[in-house]
């Protein structure tokens, strides 16, 4: 392969006013490489049909608390629940104003600052926090982000006109 640089794993993202979902969609990466830094996540992993390597840093738009943030390792991704340092929504995850084609919102988790807060405050972000729990090594089964697989509400939807 040589010096080839690297290709960065797709990843999805969502916010909250108090943290960040960032979501490295790679199956199977056993070991992978991560530094989570004030205003960057930096990760490196094999992973995938093809167990290629992956590499990315990711230069945050504002800072974050990397001691109050948490990662685990799953088959099908590398999930991240970041703290904000400041409350607030960020108008992009990166600090530089592009896109990336290798970089996506998670619409499953994603709120928008106007959405209603119709969830009681924090909750599945704490019960998330729990069971990623104290670093130690998780079943796959205890914690659903989004497997891929279809669930109950994707029934087929009438065709639009």
């Amino acid at each position: 392969m040589g010096d080839a640089k690297l290709l960065p794993p797709p990843i999805y993202w969502a916010q909250r006013k108090n943290l960040l979902y960032v979501k490295v969609q790679l199956e199977d990466c056993r070991s992978p490489t991560i530094k989570i830094e004030k205003d960057k996540l930096y990760f490196k992993g094999k992973g995938g049909t093809e167990m290629k390597e992956y590499e990315v840093s990711l230069d945050f738009m504002k800072e974050i608390k990397p001691e109050d943030s948490k990662h685990a390792v799953r088959d099908r991704a590398i999930e991240f629940v970041l703290i904000k340092a400041e409350d607030g929504f960020w108008k992009r995850l990166l600090k530089e104003d592009k896109k990336f084609h290798w970089l996506k919102v998670d619409f499953n988790k994603w709120k928008d600052e106007d959405d209603s807060e119709d969830e009681p405050e924090g909750t599945d972000f704490e019960e998330m926090m729990r069971k990623m729990g104290g670093g130690g090594a998780m079943n796959d089964g205890d914690f659903n982000y989004d497997d891929g697989l279809a669930d109950s509400d994707d029934e087929e939807l009438p065709d639009l006109e």
